[in-house]
Formats: C-alpha cells, structure tokens, sequence
C-alpha cells in the first residue's frame, strides 16, 4: 500500500517525459516552434533534455518498487 504514490508518481513523470518528447519530436520535424520567443536549437535541446530527465526519473521510480 505504500507504493502506491510510488507507482502514481512514476507513471506521471513517464507520461509526461514520453509526451515532451514526442511534442519536440513533431515541433522539430514540421518546423513548429517548440516555445515562443526562445532560439529554435535551444528550446528544442533544452525541451529534449528535459523529456529525458522526466522520463528517466519515471522508469527509476517505478524500477524501486
């Protein structure tokens, strides 16, 4: 039972790092801008390295279970 946060927290953070990336992915590739008012190359890195970070953190919390 007390995984259950645990669980709620690595699925949010896995979902929500998949979903940036497949974001960035489509800005990048239609030519989109990822965020406004930010270089394209920056917002597009720094959109990417956020996704993984969020992603990875995902997959850590629900690999400890």
């Amino acid at each position: 039972m007390e995984s259950a946060p645990e669980v709620f927290a690595g699925a949010a953070f896995a979902l929500f790092g998949a979903g940036l990336l497949v974001w960035t992915a489509v800005c990048a590739r239609t030519g989109a801008p990822v965020a406004d008012g930010v270089s394209r190359p920056a917002a597009t890195v720094t959109a990417l390295l956020a996704g993984v970070v969020f992603l990875a953190t995902g997959g850590w919390l629900l690999a400890a279970l």
